[in-house]
């Protein structure tokens, strides 16, 4: 072995033992560290949920001069991580929307300073050019991104921002990538490392297979769930549980329901306020026989070793997040039951999800003509254009991926067109601070600001053009004024800019183009719930049918899941047949209703998108959410209830 090989295998063990307590490294761990701290710099780790991912990055951000920035859009996991390292004398600190803003200003001046070591952020923060600002000044020693499958087209949970990441970690210059994730077929695992320049013998993959999950798979009949779940939970040992389900109702019902039953049981989703969801997640976390029924808003980034059971009471909505979502039982390594109820009357509302999000034709084709229109440089409100649109945010960042991808955008800076200042002096003691031109220049800004009583309001932009200087110098002045602690300083109104690439484009070409990309991640999603029914119903060891999705290839039977149980092949419950449509819908009603609103429901695909009761901008700006009517036809497969509106003139 090398010498600096040896030394640094030395110093890695080293920090292992004594600032992290722990004597050996799980699997794939140093071969991560040491391909992060050899001469090419950038890993991929694909580990198991629990596989200790976090350390992959933490320990050798104690051995790197500089910063180490951790992107991860966990919330949850930023705090629980930075919790432990203060307790391990380490300093790290997150930056999001939930900070005030005295705690925000404190990670900034720790991060001038040099005094972090760590960095937690979202990826919707490099959308921030006061951030990218800051940290362009400051020595990235590591820049790791958690939850990496989401910057692949083809993952389960594509995520537009992450798209932008290794764009965000050149610019930087950043000294050392790390990607990791615990769900990413082979596919999905070329994809990152194309994206981040990763080698691909620098792409650890520890494999998925659990030996200590039992791997339960029981078809059963909507109304039968119920029963069958109280069964398990009275007949296993207890143990803390989590239920997981598809919707918020169903969650604040089931767990209703196991309460009546005399079992501990709580709901969790998104739409609770954030102090009974904390106050949930902590019970939970802190039991022993606790049950949590949730929806996939629960469990990510969360650290519970002795999981006994994780039930699925709806269908995931694919094998990568079941392969996740089951990921967290049993981290201990003792034994624990993973098991699935497998109803098929569930594929309509999964399906639904994915056909929502899928815009319009109409919709592409104003999103595009309005994007060529505005001439080689674009501002873009992204709020504004889709709600314009009636495209989900979500999805419209999508479509501009898209047209990145394709060569007709480039996107520049993000930027805020409104900022609101306080002065915390008088502005005559505040611009006596300066001398020279600079007086004048900031008594300039003020008097073309819009004056509240105590808040200044102005767009650095209107301001930079009346002053005929640039707006970075208008911004670096207000930020200036903030860091010396003279002003407090609020942003609003995000415009994303970008940059048309080519002169000439040919409307009709682009918006077929993304039509055709939107068709084809609709027919994705809607894929990856048949592969679900499939693993139910496979003829063989059903754990190895799940690992080989990810790449992963085994001989024997694991001997502990349904089929290696039972020696046969289970057989999917038949669909309950809906009535056919209009099944009840007041057809008069709707009509007169569509005629009112044409803007929301005047293409069949959003009049159905109401129908089933999935929410868009248009919907939500014409205040339609609420009415009897909205999701009359909810659990009948979109497609049908699609097929029925194109047959329903609105006049």
């Amino acid at each position: 072995m090398h010498r600096a090989d040896g030394a640094r295998r030395g110093s890695i063990d080293t920090v292992l033992r004594e600032r992290f307590g722990l004597t050996d490294f799980r699997p794939g761990q140093r071969e991560v560290i040491e391909a992060l701290l050899g001469p090419r710099a950038a890993a991929l780790a694909v580990f198991p949920t629990g596989g200790g991912k976090s350390l992959c990055y933490q320990l050798p951000a104690l051995l790197l001069e500089g910063i180490t920035v951790v992107v991860s859009p966990l919330i949850a996991l930023m705090k629980d991580q930075i919790d432990a390292l203060t307790r391990q004398g380490i300093r790290a600190a997150r930056l999001d929307a939930s900070l005030s803003v005295d705690e925000s200003r404190e990670v900034t001046q720790a991060l001038r300073e040099g005094s972090l070591k760590l960095l937690y952020v979202a990826p919707e923060r490099f959308n921030n050019e006061r951030f990218t600002a800051l940290l362009r000044a400051l020595r990235i020693a590591l820049f790791a991104v958690d939850e990496a499958h989401c910057v692949s087209e083809w993952g389960h949970n594509f995520r537009p921002d992450y798209l932008k990441l290794a764009q965000a970690a050149r610019a930087l210059s950043a000294e050392r990538i790390l990607a990791l994730t615990a769900t990413a077929t082979p596919s999905v695992v070329r994809d990152i490392c194309q994206g981040f320049g990763i080698p691909e013998e620098n792409a650890v993959v520890t494999g998925f297979y659990r030996r200590n999950l039992a791997l339960e798979t029981t078809p059963v009949h909507a109304e039968d769930r119920d029963a069958l779940l109280l069964e398990r939970l009275n007949s296993r040992e207890p143990g803390p549980t989590i239920v997981y389900v598809t919707q918020q109702k169903t969650a604040e019902r089931v767990a209703a329901f196991l309460s009546t039953e005399g079992l501990p049981t709580n709901a969790y989703h998104a739409g609770l306020e954030s102090d009974v969801r904390e106050r949930v997640q902590e019970e939970w976390m802190a039991s022993t026989n606790g049950i949590v029924v949730a929806t996939i808003a629960f469990g990510m980034g969360i650290d519970k070793a002795d999981v006994r059971a994780v039930y699925h009471y709806n269908l995931p909505k694919g094998l990568e997040s079941y392969s996740q979502e089951i990921g967290r039982a049993g981290r201990d390594g003792a034994p624990s039951v993973v098991e699935l109820f497998a109803c098929p009357d569930d594929v309509s509302s999964l399906e639904n999800f994915a056909f929502g999000d899928t815009p319009t034709p109409e919709a592409l084709q104003g999103l595009v003509t309005e994007l060529l229109g505005q001439g080689p440089e674009l501002s873009v409100d992204l709020f504004a254009l889709s709600s314009r649109h009636d495209v989900r945010q979500l999805v419209l960042r999508t479509a501009l991926t898209y047209l990145e991808l394709e060569g007709v955008l480039r996107q520049g800076t993000p930027y805020y067109a409104g900022y609101k200042v306080q002065p915390l002096v008088s502005l005559d003691a505040l611009v006596g601070r300066f001398q020279g031109e600079r007086v004048q220049f900031l008594r300039d800004v003020f008097a073309q600001a819009k004056k509240g009583r105590t808040w200044y309001s102005l767009d650095p932009a209107e301001v930079a053009g009346s002053l005929r200087q640039p707006r970075e110098r208008v911004v670096r002045a207000l930020e200036y004024l903030e860091e010396q602690g003279l002003v407090l300083l609020q942003v609003s109104d995000p415009r994303q800019r970008f940059t048309r690439l080519r002169r000439q484009e040919d409307p009709k070409a682009l918006t077929d183009l993304l039509d055709r990309r939107f068709q084809q991640r609709e027919a994705q999603e809607v894929a990856r719930v048949q592969d679900v029914l499939r693993l139910v119903t496979h003829k063989g060891c059903q754990s190895n049918a799940l690992v080989a999705h990810f790449g992963q290839q085994r001989e024997q039977p694991c001997g502990h899941c349904t089929f290696c149980r039972t020696g046969e092949a289970q057989v999917l419950p038949a669909v309950r047949r809906k009535p056919a449509l209009p099944a009840g819908l007041d057809v008069v009603a709707f009509r007169a209703l569509a005629a009112k609103h044409p803007e929301a429901l005047g293409q069949p695909r959003q009049a159905a998108r109401f129908l089933c009761g999935l929410s868009s901008p248009a919907l939500t700006r014409a205040k339609l959410g609420g009415h009897a009517l909205f999701g009359a036809l909810e659990g009948w497969p979109f497609v049908e209830v699609l097929d029925f509106c194109c047959g329903q003139p609105v006049t």
